[in-house]
């Protein structure tokens, strides 16, 4: 079967390392299987990496930690260019570069907990979707 491709928002990377008891650590586990496959830009890979560090006190993680996560994520994603060609197209226009990288990488879904705020997603053939639904098409 061929992994689903996928983009994961920064909420739900955020939500997975900071609890262990909810749908979103559980993408997190199955990461390094051959279920999903998560595209990742430069743009989002900061955006990854700003968030973590602003909550590092909430994550119980030291920046090393945060560092090899993020080392790791590089290490099994597919690597997408995006151009900021188009814009704005969502309600919060922060948000158009994760929808720029699902268009360029070709993903199916957008895993976030802002289902609103990428309603637009669809237009393109991308569907907002939440990490329990995710894992229920697994």
């Amino acid at each position: 079967m061929k992994p689903l491709k996928i983009v994961i928002d920064t909420n739900v990377i955020l939500s997975g390392l900071t609890s262990r008891n909810g749908s979103s650590y559980k993408l997190l586990k199955i990461l390094p299987t051959n279920k999903v496959a998560i595209a990742l830009s430069v743009p989002l890979l900061f955006e990854y990496e700003s968030i973590l560090i602003k909550n590092i006190k909430n994550l119980n993680l030291s920046k090393t930690d945060i560092d090899d996560f993020l080392d790791y994520l590089c290490s099994i994603a597919e690597h997408t260019s995006i151009y900021y060609l188009w814009r704005p197209i969502l309600k919060d226009p922060y948000d158009d570069h994760i929808l720029e990288l699902a268009v360029s990488a070709s993903a199916k879904y957008i895993v976030t907990f802002n289902l609103k705020d990428f309603t637009e997603a669809n237009k393109f053939g991308i569907l907002p979707i939440t990490p329990d639904m995710l894992l229920l098409k697994l």
